[in-house]
């Protein structure tokens, strides 16, 4: 039984990391399904037999992709726009999970946020509720999520996917590492979101440049002051 859980803050890279799991096609690929729950207030999950079942709730969730995984691997990636309360206030329930965690630097991932969504808040930029979830989840399970630098991963994603893979216990498949660009109907939703990974073919150290930043706007400033030290409680974990 393996569910997989890549937690990441938006504007991680994190759409480029489920798109080469994907590649992989040997492990079932959740997108942001919490995301959808909490704005939806249901998502579908797949059956072991080709259909789907709705989840009305996080637990149901869950409980769906636990017994999915009995089948075939799970990997599921969400991002830190809401707080997942269940998953925070039940121990038992995310103690199989195998827990791995994105992390961006924040200078760049705050730019990055406003610019898709200048209404953004200090709490959806999500290190601080990303931190307080990798405590619970190490708490939960006995054992140290792996932390992964996103940094690291565009610039030596061999090395990082091999550790990923391993933590996760899942074999090393290269050809995952390259991929055709491309539309995935799970992104549409929010496409305008995933852009670069649409037309992505690997891991990219491809920087934007962006006009309102944290070094000139007081805002997002006050955002990364907030943030910045969780992200370092977060890495000093990582690789």
């Amino acid at each position: 039984m393996t569910v997989i859980m890549l937690w990441a803050h938006t504007r991680s890279i994190s759409t480029a990391f489920l798109r080469m799991m994907i590649e992989r096609g040997d492990v079932l690929v959740l997108h942001e399904p919490l995301i959808a729950l909490t704005e939806l207030g249901e998502v579908p999950v797949p059956t072991p037999e080709g259909g789907s079942v709705p989840a009305r709730t996080e637990k149901e969730f869950l409980e769906l992709v636990t017994s999915l995984s009995r089948v075939r691997p799970v990997f599921v990636k969400d991002v830190f726009d809401y707080r997942y309360e269940y998953f925070y206030d039940h121990p038992d329930a995310i103690a199989g999970i195998t827990h791995t965690f994105l992390v961006r630097h924040p200078r760049q991932t705050i730019s990055s946020h406003y610019a898709m969504k200048p209404t953004v808040t200090s709490q959806e930029i999500g290190y601080e509720r990303q931190y307080e979830l990798f405590e619970a989840a190490w708490a939960a399970t006995g054992r140290k999520p792996l932390v992964i630098r996103s940094e690291r991963l565009v610039s030596d994603p061999v090395s990082v996917v091999e550790s990923f893979c391993a933590y996760a216990g899942l074999p090393f498949l290269p050809h995952s590492l390259r991929w055709s660009p491309g539309e995935r109907p799970e992104w549409q939703r929010y496409r305008a979101w995933h852009v670069d990974a649409i037309h992505s073919t690997g891991f990219s150290g491809h920087r934007n440049d962006y006009a309102v930043t944290v070094d000139n706007n007081a805002l997002l400033k006050s955002y990364y002051d907030h943030h910045y030290p969780f992200y370092e409680l977060l890495v000093r974990h990582a690789d």
